[in-house]
C-alpha cells in the first residue's frame, strides 16, 4: 500500500491533470501569450474548451464507477485507494466546465446563465448534476466519512443519479450524431446492472443462510 501512496498515486494524479494543463497551453495559445507547438483549440476554443471539460467530468464520474468491478474482478483492494481521488477530478472539471461555460460563453452573466436553466433542459440537467457533486465533494475527507457513518455511504450513492444525468445531459447536448453518449448509456448501463446483479446476489445468499439455520438447529 506504501507503493500506491508514493508512487502509484501521484502518477495518477499528474495524468488525471494533463487534460486541463493541455486545455489551459491551449488558451494561452489562442490568446497570443504562449506560444506551445502541436497544442491549438481550433477556430472555436471556448466551445472546444466547454465540451472538454464536460466530457472528462463524465469519463472520471465512470472511471470511479469501475473501481469496485474492477477490485471485485482482480482481488486487489488497492483500485479503491484511487477513488476519491478520481470522484474529486471529476467535481474539479465540472467546475472547469461551468466556470467556462459562465464567464466565457455566457460572459459572467448571471442573468443569461438563469435564463438557459429554465429554457434549456439539458443544462438544467447539468446544473442539477453539478449540485448533486458539491456534497460528495465537501464530504471527501477520512474525517467526514468517520463523522458521517453509515449516512456517508448514503451520500455518496448519489454518484449514480449524477452518472445517469450526466449522461441525459450529453445526449440531449448533441443534437444529431449520438454514437458518443450512446457508448457512455452502454457503459453506465453496464455497471449499474452489475452493482444491481452483485447486490441481489447478496440478498439471495443472506436468504439461503437464513432459511439454512432452522436445519442446522
Amino acid at each position: 500500500m506504501q507503493q500506491i501512496r508514493w508512487l502509484w498515486k501521484p502518477l495518477v494524479f499528474l495524468a488525471c491533470l494533463l487534460p486541463a494543463l493541455r486545455l489551459t497551453a491551449g488558451a494561452l495559445n489562442a490568446l497570443g501569450l504562449w506560444h506551445i507547438g502541436g497544442v491549438a483549440l481550433g477556430a472555436d476554443p471556448v466551445k472546444v474548451m466547454l465540451h472538454t471539460c464536460g466530457r472528462w467530468t463524465l469519463n472520471f464520474v465512470m472511471i470511479t464507477l469501475c473501481m469496485t468491478p474492477l477490485r471485485d474482478l482482480t482481488h486487489w483492494v488497492g483500485w479503491l485507494r484511487f477513488r476519491r481521488m478520481l470522484g474529486l477530478f471529476a467535481f474539479f472539471y465540472v467546475l472547469l466546465h461551468f466556470s467556462v461555460y459562465l464567464l466565457l460563453d455566457q460572459s459572467g452573466k448571471l442573468g443569461a446563465l438563469w435564463q438557459d436553466i429554465v429554457k434549456r433542459p439539458y443544462i438544467t440537467i447539468g446544473m442539477l448534476g453539478l449540485l448533486l457533486l458539491i456534497p460528495l465533494a465537501a464530504t471527501s475527507t477520512a474525517a467526514a466519512q468517520r463523522r458521517l457513518g453509515r449516512r456517508w455511504t448514503r451520500l455518496h450513492r448519489l454518484i449514480y443519479a449524477i452518472a445517469i444525468l450526466g449522461v441525459w445531459h450529453f445526449w440531449w447536448q448533441v443534437k444529431k450524431d449520438i454514437r458518443e453518449p450512446l457508448l457512455y448509456a452502454c457503459g453506465l448501463t453496464l455497471l449499474l446492472g452489475y452493482r444491481l446483479w452483485k447486490q441481489r446476489r447478496s440478498l439471495a445468499r443472506i436468504s439461503v443462510a437464513r432459511l439454512a439455520k432452522p436445519d442446522e438447529a
